[in-house]
């Protein structure tokens, strides 16, 4: 069971990243900050589907992408 009050690590090929965001949380990715600020919508596996301010809802693979929290 994935303790979802510790933060995320970082993930490596030989062990999977640990989710720290839940729906409803709101956070930023990386490399796409013109998108503005999403908030999670869901969290299957290492797919987090977000509402973004700036480009609607769009569907993130965590393996392939970075989230930040917004404080």
């Amino acid at each position: 069971m994935t303790d979802l009050s510790k933060p995320a690590t970082q993930m490596t090929r030989s062990q999977p990243k640990r989710l720290w965001f839940q729906p409803g949380d709101w956070v930023l990715l990386r490399g796409h900050e013109d998108w503005g600020q999403g908030q999670v919508q869901s969290v299957v596996g290492t797919r987090v589907t977000i509402n973004f301010e700036d480009a609607g809802k769009q569907v993130i693979n965590l393996e392939h992408a970075e989230l930040a929290p917004v404080l």
